[in-house]
């Protein structure tokens, strides 16, 4: 139930979603309640222009990524490397696909090249819709290997569905092979919740952020620039989508003690 709830009812709270429902209150009051109805119109265009300006998107997603700002890393005894970033290779496609996510896997796999740790723990289940047959473990474990990262040097955790299972599988894992210290690769936007959970077990961790979406010079420095952060772009309500599952991950998380 948890699962259900929390993959599903966030997407009332996204742009879009909130955008639809808003919408959706508006026909029902068009007839009997205008000035419902148009107040929900006006805070629907409100909503989707919001979201889609670099404004908002930078001010939700640079205070995720500037949290873990990545220096010199220590050696450990194993990457431990987050699912989220391929699509199972189902035909037509002739391999496993790599998403935004991707530098997930090259970042674990120069991590790896560079001495950093002797092993890597990929950890990422599926739901078998669509026909996939793979979990993300597997598929991140080709592409590692594709990227010259031996077999060997490879453990799989392909059951987790969610950020909690990551690290309560790893952590059996982790006990099983008798490995302490971590390197966590994920995106930079996603390292302070992963962060929190994996520490709420125990675990020593060190952040590896990857995949950072904004840097500080991409920040307006002018009016001219200022004026075209408020322009809206179909490609940042994904962004806002993404650090607003954050925030709420966060916060549920915390509720129930798992961060």
């Amino acid at each position: 139930m948890f699962f259900f709830l929390s993959k599903f009812l966030p997407l009332l709270v996204y742009p879009l979603g909130l955008s639809l429902l808003l919408l959706g209150l508006a026909l029902y009051w068009l007839k009997h309640h205008p000035r419902r109805a148009r107040i929900a119109i006006a805070s629907t265009i409100a909503v989707l222009w919001l979201s889609s300006t670099p404004l908002l998107r930078n001010a939700l997603v640079l205070n995720l990524e500037q949290q873990n700002i990545p220096g010199e890393l220590p050696t450990a005894d194993v990457i431990i490397l987050l699912g989220g970033a391929t699509r199972s290779p189902i035909s037509p496609r002739p391999f496993v696909d790599v998403l935004e996510a991707g530098d997930r896997i090259i970042h674990a796999a120069q991590l790896y090249k560079q001495g950093k740790a002797p092993k890597i723990l990929v950890s990422g289940g599926r739901i078998h819709l669509a026909g996939a047959t793979t979990s993300e473990a597997e598929d991140m474990s080709q592409l590692l290997q594709f990227m010259g990262v031996p077999d060997k040097a490879i453990l799989l955790e392909p059951k987790s569905h969610n950020t909690r299972e990551n690290a309560l599988y790893s952590q059996t894992i982790l006990e099983k092979e008798g490995l302490e210290t971590i390197l966590l690769v994920t995106s930079a936007m996603h390292m302070p919740r992963s962060l929190r959970i994996f520490r709420k077990l125990g675990l020593d961790v060190t952040p590896a952020a990857t995949d950072f979406l904004i840097v500080k010079s991409e920040q307006p420095k002018n009016s001219r620039a200022r004026l075209i952060s408020l322009l809206p772009e179909a490609e940042n309500l994904l962004f806002v989508s993404r650090a607003i599952k954050e925030y709420i991950g966060l916060f549920v998380y915390r509720l129930k003690g798992w961060a």
